[in-house]
């Protein structure tokens, strides 16, 4: 959990390893939120469009990140704001590793430079959060 006063520019926070992407999770996902493209869940048709296999839903990929930055905030902050950039794409059985770096603090919250990586820290998506500290005034 981050605590305010101890936040410095540049530092490179804790970072999380997902469980890695399964297909069953792909056509939860696919259900879930309506985004019903088969390159995500039939792994022909993902094949017959060049791709080598099916592709995690790029929202995924942001809830995974989105989860992280909830965990470390904890319960000193609240997320102000979220958002996210996609990069390449994610497979089947491949881990999401996400990390996060302080990009600026003031007195009453800190804006985070976020990352999605995988494999040799390639990126899949990055983007930025700003955490308001509980008990700060504005």
């Amino acid at each position: 959990m981050l605590v305010l006063d101890q936040l410095v520019e540049g530092q490179s926070l804790e970072t999380f390893t997902n469980e890695p992407i399964t297909v069953e999770q792909l056509k939860q996902y696919a259900q879930a939120s309506g985004d019903l493209n088969p390159i995500h869940t039939d792994e022909n048709v993902a094949k017959s469009v060049g791709l080598p296999s099916t592709i995690a839903h790029g929202m995924l990929i942001m809830g995974q990140l989105g989860r992280y930055v909830n965990q470390i905030a904890g319960g000193n902050a609240t997320v102000k704001n979220f958002n996210m950039r996609f990069g390449a794409m994610t497979f089947p059985n491949e881990q999401i590793t996400c990390s996060a770096v302080v990009e600026s603090v003031s007195a009453i919250e800190a804006t985070i430079n976020v990352y999605a990586s995988k494999g040799e820290n390639q990126i899949v998506g990055n983007g930025q959060a700003v955490l308001v500290f509980k008990g700060e005034e504005a």
